[in-house]
């Protein structure tokens, strides 16, 4: 048995969900002919409270297609300098809007009010114009930190004195809420623009959302057909996105509890300092004494994969098809290391 933590994108589809995809009726969705991708969208939209949404095949494609909306050449971002737009994504920033970034420091990966107030340009011909603030929650780089509304709302208020645009990449942002309780409505009010990822920690195949006004998700749509984003019979993709909501969602709560027993069978072994605190279902390792290329030759020995993620760092995720079962079949397997 291989045992997966390199992410919670290597999950397959359930049985419940693979019944819902073949069962999906379908039609043409670039001419929104697709009757189980307008339920998504719809559905997604209503759970946070936007007017509109647009499916599109990646997480990828539904950030940078927000950040096409908020910015135009000679316009800059505001977001962590871990941030998965500016670190994942192939330079699509510079790329695709033709817009420069402006990195924030932060404790694992987060950044304050104050740091926006501070980091907006001045209106100056030298400086590029500051029109939009991405944040992510969970946080990928800081172990699957979670923001709270508490920190959010004041971000939201300094974007609105301002002008500026808000987006939340939230591929893990269910992650984030049932850790903490918050209503997705409550998110839903605070951002221009919200991307949710399906195909993380919800099990999903394919396919992320990208949430907001009629009208942003109305130029959302043509930007998606230039990025190539546009699908056919992709009902099938859709039915997937629809069981998820509907049945894998409150149990994120088990792999959050997985990735803390995890975080504290890692902790155990001598050549781990230190765990970055476990928040929900990503536990990073820090090494000492041996280098990350060394632990995952280690573990490959012992069928389990992991990512390194710094210079002396390896992360670890847990999801859908990590069981207990597998949690206690890692202690076993690492006891020797």
């Amino acid at each position: 048995m291989i045992i997966d933590l390199r992410s919670d994108t290597v999950t397959k589809p359930s049985p419940g969900m693979k019944e819902a995809m073949f069962a999906a009726p379908v039609g043409d969705d670039v001419f929104g002919e697709d009757p189980t991708v307008l339920a998504l969208e719809e559905k997604a939209a209503q759970l946070f409270g936007k007017e509109s949404a647009v499916f599109c095949p990646s997480g990828t494609m539904t950030n940078q297609i927000a950040i096409r909306l908020h910015t135009r050449i000679q316009t800059e971002v505001i977001c962590h300098k871990y941030s998965h737009i500016y670190l994942y994504e192939g330079g699509g920033i510079m790329a695709n809007s033709l817009a420069s970034v402006k990195l924030l420091e932060g404790d694992l990966g987060k950044i304050t009010a104050s740091q926006v107030a501070a980091s907006i340009n001045p209106d100056d011909i030298h400086a590029p114009e500051t029109t939009m603030v991405s944040l992510e929650n969970t946080m990928n780089k800081g172990g699957g930190s979670i923001y709270t509304l508490d920190e959010v709302v004041p971000i939201k208020k300094v974007c609105e004195e301002f002008g500026l645009k808000l987006h939340l990449d939230g591929a893990r942002l269910f992650n984030a809420l049932v850790e903490s309780g918050e209503s997705p409505k409550d998110w839903g009010a605070q951002f221009d623009t919200i991307s949710i990822c399906l195909s993380k920690g919800l099990g999903c195949p394919v396919g992320s959302l990208l949430l907001g006004s009629k009208a942003d998700i109305k130029r959302a749509r043509k930007v998606r057909k230039v990025m190539g984003g546009g699908m056919r019979q992709a009902g099938f993709l859709a039915a997937a996105g629809i069981y998820a909501l509907d049945h894998q969602v409150d149990r994120l709560k088990e792999d959050h509890a997985r990735a803390r027993a995890l975080g504290e069978m890692l902790l155990k072994k001598s050549f781990v300092s230190e765990v970055l605190p476990v928040a929900t279902n990503i536990a990073i390792a820090k090494l000492d004494g041996i280098t990350p290329e060394f632990f995952l030759e280690k573990l490959k020995e012992k069928n389990i994969k992991a990512v390194k993620f710094g210079p002396d760092l390896v992360r670890f995720v847990t999801h859908h098809d990590f069981d207990d079962e597998q949690l206690e079949e890692f202690g076993n397997r690492i006891s020797d290391l």
